[in-house]
């Protein structure tokens, strides 16, 4: 009698922050739930991301998943501070055997494509993408070197393949996984507000470039302040202040017990859209997170603190969403004018969404883990 076949070894590796894990472990969930002949495990590099991990799992069903802690613990450890993670590239490498018995590792980030040249052959590079912006950043040779490549729509797919920078038959289009649990995640999001005022969301993106945090954010949040019209939420991309000095952390302290004014630099509710979907204006300048808050088109209203020529520039197509501001006197103004004139946007916006999430009955996360199951020789979904 012929012995059965061991199962095929899925990782999914998580060696980023935080916020990047809920665009794979839905894929993970479907795989476990609905593949059997794969045995699925979660990596982490950080305990905080395995207790996050786990407290998700228990709201969302649960599923036939195993974790592992990457070591060694003195790279663990070498960045103190609970919101850190090990170095990326230092972790890869001290744990490429460990990657080497993997028949798939499943990554929403591309440093793991590091890997490869390093010499790692075996494992299929997976890569779930974390985001639907329209930076080009992200379109980079990295990507040439994964054996697959989700797009969350037709604007990532067609950037990908057109650039030649993925081959098409390594191209899924599988909508977007994170978007089929955050209900679940959060159900009801709760204002931390007292009272019923409009609530904006700040949300400035993390690399110095792109951002309006270093020129105007103090300003935002004094204005804010100041105008007794608007709450604000500060929830700005979770790296702008992963590592911040004292000096920078220091900056908020005038704003921290502000009734109007809530600062969330990185929990649970800056990750799972728990703000994107409470705000009633987006307030920002290049973050992904604009696509996760019009999933319910609103207003929205973008700070140029750079002078970017923007028009034209498909990195900036998220700008077409709202007004564009030069300069930030009169803030709430600005913000007031933005709600007036959403009507003047809303065709862009929903044209921009749809372009960016192929969404379907079917749910992105099965679609995904199917598109996996399918290039390591399993079935289609039953």
């Amino acid at each position: 009698m012929t012995a059965p076949a061991p199962p095929r070894k899925i990782c999914f590796l998580y060696i980023a922050q935080t916020h990047q894990i809920l665009h794979s472990l839905p894929i993970a969930i479907e795989l476990a739930r609905n593949w059997p002949q794969f045995e699925v495990e979660l990596a982490a590099t950080s305990q905080a991301h395995l207790d996050y991990i786990d407290a998700a799992l228990s709201r969302l069903g649960g599923a036939a998943l195993t974790s592992r802690l990457l070591g060694p613990k003195w790279l663990r450890n070498i960045r103190p501070g609970a919101a850190s993670t090990p170095p990326k590239a230092a972790m890869l490498v001290a744990n490429l055997g460990t990657f080497a018995g993997y028949d798939a590792v499943v990554t929403p980030e591309r440093t793991t494509a590091l890997i490869r040249r390093l010499g790692v052959r075996r494992p299929k590079l997976i890569y779930t993408q974390h985001g639907a912006g329209d930076r080009g950043g992200p379109f980079e040779p990295r990507l040439g070197l994964f054996d697959l490549v989700m797009a969350a729509g037709p604007k990532q797919r067609d950037r990908m393949v057109e650039s030649g920078l993925v081959a098409p038959e390594n191209c899924a289009m599988v909508g977007y996984p994170k978007f089929d649990i955050v209900e679940a995640l959060a159900p009801s999001p709760q204002s931390p507000f007292a009272d019923k005022r409009p609530v904006v969301l700040y949300n400035p993106h993390f690399d110095p470039r792109l951002s309006s945090w270093p020129a105007w954010g103090v300003q935002v949040l004094e204005q804010f302040a100041a105008d007794d019209r608007y709450n604000l939420i500060f929830a700005p991309h979770v790296r702008l202040f992963d590592q911040a000095g004292a000096p920078d952390v220091g900056l908020l302290q005038p704003f921290r017990d502000h009734p109007r004014i809530h600062i969330d630099l990185g929990g649970p509710a800056a990750i799972d859209m728990t703000y994107t979907r409470l705000a009633d204006l987006y307030l920002g300048d290049a973050s992904s997170q604009i696509y996760e808050f019009l999933r319910t088109p609103k207003p929205a209203l973008f700070l140029n603190a750079h002078g970017v020529a923007w028009e034209g520039d498909e990195s900036y197509r998220h700008w077409r969403y709202g007004p564009v501001l030069d300069q930030i006197a009169a803030l709430p103004d600005a913000a007031a004018a933005a709600f007036a004139s959403h009507g003047d946007y809303l065709a862009e916006q929903q044209a921009g969404f749809a372009s960016s999430f192929d969404l379907q009955a079917r749910s992105s996360s099965l679609r995904a883990a199917e598109a996996i199951a399918v290039r390591l020789g399993g079935q289609p979904a039953p």
